[in-house]
């Protein structure tokens, strides 16, 4: 009880300190409003949002101001997909995919106001389910990551590499997998963090210091999409939205069950290394249509099948923080963009995080939700008059903002190279259908995997039975060797006579 009273007065402490801040607002506002736009404007997604103002806010500010910025943009462009998945049935970001199923429906009958602000209401709970859980389980977690020695952490960077690659790939999981060991290879290239001798730089000096963070976020997750943007123009006709916005309390009471239940799916997921919004909205979708009474119903305008995923991917925010700051895993695409910003500012995630950073962190959450929810009820009708903005016009000017941005962090030349190099990579792997999302978190993790499995094969005089006769290292490496026999064909084929289906 001691530990929980502790650990609620020093949240306390930090919403207040922030909240007492005019600049708080300056930038939550500012960070918020942009982030709904984002969301809102078809071919612009969460990460992009993330990762540009990484590039301009980074390590420009004090890293307070730095994390309102950032996290007040993520919560905010999670919830303005909803917009054009609503009036255009375009999802506006792909954790907004599910909600079109039922949200343009219930706009062509009229009911798009009372499914905006239901909405509303709902990505406001669900941020605060995922907040509230982030709180509760981080401490317990980082209690148990700080006995993980080198065997461990190498095992589990390996196991959030090969998770990303499994869940985000379309087709083939080895493509996902593929796409994680080139990032983990790029990690390498660069001074030797044991031995301090250069690797794979070929002579560049530039590369001493290995590929920079942001022109990598920038270039994996802004040039394949603004490319693809101006070559597939999304257009269609905006739906006028009629009705109230403002939800009433019956309604909200009448679907609280499944916003707290969408809300604990939509952490959960978001609690797994590397997958992110887009699979909670779909997950949380389906759980709802097939445990609900009104099932049928859904796809067809279903408020119930609106809330599901609406929730959860705001949910999963919170979740995909628990095993950032826990274990420097990140756990979307967003919260990896996110975690460049702590590298640029020498923050390292993981067991030796300062925890005052982490209440800062759900105090700003809790702060950035706030002022989505307020945003979203009472200026929605602003935010619809963007969704008329051609892709043609708003996409170059993100290009421009996303070269300045990654100019600025390290104010070379080198970094735009780098930048458009790995840019022109990862739009061809997308039009391969390779997953561009395991390669940024293999560049992340790799360096940790690198540093680590050396270490502890140095401490053992290379004796490889340290990743399995230590109980945490066998347990990570069953779960690493499990997870790459479940995807074999045989193993599927098991499992589906398992439970009596025919593959």
């Amino acid at each position: 009880m001691d530990f929980i009273l502790s650990q609620l007065a020093g949240f306390g402490t930090a919403f207040l300190g922030l909240a007492a801040d005019p600049q708080t607002y300056l930038y939550l506002i500012a960070s918020v409003f942009l982030g709904i736009a984002f969301g809102a404007l078809p071919g612009l997604t969460a990460t992009l949002a993330v990762t540009i103002l990484t590039g301009f806010f980074g390590n420009k500010i004090p890293l307070d101001y730095s994390l309102i910025a950032l996290l007040g943009a993520y919560v905010g462009a999670i919830y303005g997909g909803s917009y054009p998945s609503i009036l255009l049935n375009i999802p506006g970001t792909a954790a907004s995919a599910a909600t079109a199923m039922d949200g343009y429906p219930l706009a062509k009958a009229g009911r798009g106001g009372e499914a905006l602000g239901l909405t509303t209401t709902a990505s406001f709970i669900g941020t605060v389910i995922g907040t509230i859980t982030l709180l509760i389980f981080v401490w317990a977690l980082l209690l148990v990551s700080k006995n993980i020695a080198s065997p461990e952490k190498a095992l589990l960077a390996l196991f959030g590499i090969l998770l990303s690659g499994t869940l985000m790939s379309e087709d083939l999981v080895i493509k996902g997998w593929i796409a994680g060991l080139i990032g983990l290879a790029m990690s390498m290239v660069g001074l030797d963090p044991l031995l301090s001798e250069p690797r794979y730089t070929f002579g560049w000096s530039y590369l001493m210091s290995g590929f920079q963070v942001v022109p990598v976020l920038m270039g994996a997750f802004a040039i394949p999409q603004i490319i693809d943007g101006l070559r597939h123009v999304e257009a269609g006709k905006v739906l006028a939205l009629k009705g109230r916005i403002v939800p009433n309390l019956r309604s909200i009471r009448r679907y609280l069950p499944t916003i707290g239940r969408s809300g604990v799916i939509g952490t959960g997921v978001g609690a797994l290394p590397g997958v992110g919004e887009d699979v909670a909205g779909w997950v949380s979708y389906g759980v709802g249509k097939t445990v609900s009474a009104e099932g049928d119903k859904y796809g067809k305008g279903s408020l119930e099948g609106l809330l599901c995923s609406e929730t959860a991917n705001n949910a999963c925010i919170g979740g995909a923080l628990i095993p950032l700051l826990v274990l420097g895993i990140p756990g979307s695409p967003p919260a990896a963009a996110l975690m460049g910003a702590f590298k640029i500012n020498n923050v390292i995630p993981g067991p030796t995080i300062d925890p005052e950073i982490i209440l800062r962190v759900v105090a700003i959450l809790v702060l950035a939700s706030l002022t989505m929810f307020l945003m979203g009820l009472f200026t929605a009708r602003v935010f619809i008059k963007i969704l008329a903005i051609p892709q043609t016009i708003f996409l170059p000017v993100v290009m421009v903002l996303t070269t300045i941005g990654s100019f600025s962090v390290g104010g070379g030349i080198n970094d735009l190279y780098l930048m458009l190099g790995v840019g022109a990579v990862a739009y061809f792997m997308n039009l391969m259908k390779y997953p561009i999302a395991p390669l940024v978190i293999g560049v992340i993790l790799g360096g940790l995997f690198d540093e680590t499995f050396r270490r502890s094969l140095f401490l053992s005089d290379g004796d490889l039975s340290v990743f399995f006769s230590r109980p945490g290292a066998a347990i990570l490496l069953v779960l690493n060797i499990g997870l790459i026999l479940s995807q074999l064909p045989v193993a599927k084929r098991a499992f589906s006579r398992l439970k009596g289906i025919s593959v």
